[in-house]
């Protein structure tokens, strides 16, 4: 009894100054249309580094950020819509995760998400958690459970921006900002 007592009591003694390490910082929802994408550094699901906005290469790029694990059902919604109208634009999907404690199990999460992603789709899912905070302070992740939705345009310049859950009418000016871009 005594030796689990001193166990427990050791346990949470380490426990806690990991999770002051382990915490984020929580920035507030912010329109960041006009302003240039943060460069950051990510790996997708495949194992391949990207940076970001650079993989869009001089061409527009859609990203999708989520937050939250339970983001993935509103970034589902725009994946199938975006399919649906036969959208042709370089798109990633960004599972976004500042602080130390992510960064920690890394490798957990992104086995975990390639178990429930078919393999052929790892490439567009390109997880950021060393530059994650970068992104947060773009975005605001205050409510994460939203995906964040940008269209960069072929200089990393956010142009179309939406935080507020999939809707015909946003994927309808998700159009509009695209065909309002210079060929």
């Amino acid at each position: 009894m005594r030796r689990t007592v001193r166990a427990t009591l050791w346990l949470l003694l380490l426990a806690i100054p990991f999770s002051f390490l382990s915490c984020s910082t929580t920035y507030p929802r912010r329109d960041p249309t006009g302003e240039l994408f943060p460069t950051v550094a990510g790996t997708s699901l495949a194992d391949t580094a990207v940076a970001l906005p650079a993989a869009g290469a001089g061409a527009p790029l859609l990203l999708l950020v989520g937050y939250e694990q339970e983001t993935q059902f509103d970034l589902d919604r725009w994946l199938l819509a975006l399919d649906q109208v036969g959208w042709r634009v370089r798109t990633y999907e960004v599972p976004t995760l500042p602080g130390l404690f992510p960064r920690l199990l890394a490798g957990t999460i992104d086995g975990g998400m390639r178990r429930g992603i078919p393999a052929e789709d790892w490439a567009g899912v390109v997880t950021v958690y060393g530059d994650a905070a970068a992104i947060a302070q773009f975005t605001g992740n205050d409510d994460g459970l939203p995906g964040r939705v940008l269209l960069l345009d072929a200089g990393g310049k956010v142009v179309f921006f939406h935080d507020r859950g999939f809707s015909v009418g946003s994927l309808q000016k998700l159009q509009q900002a695209l065909a309002a871009l210079p060929r």
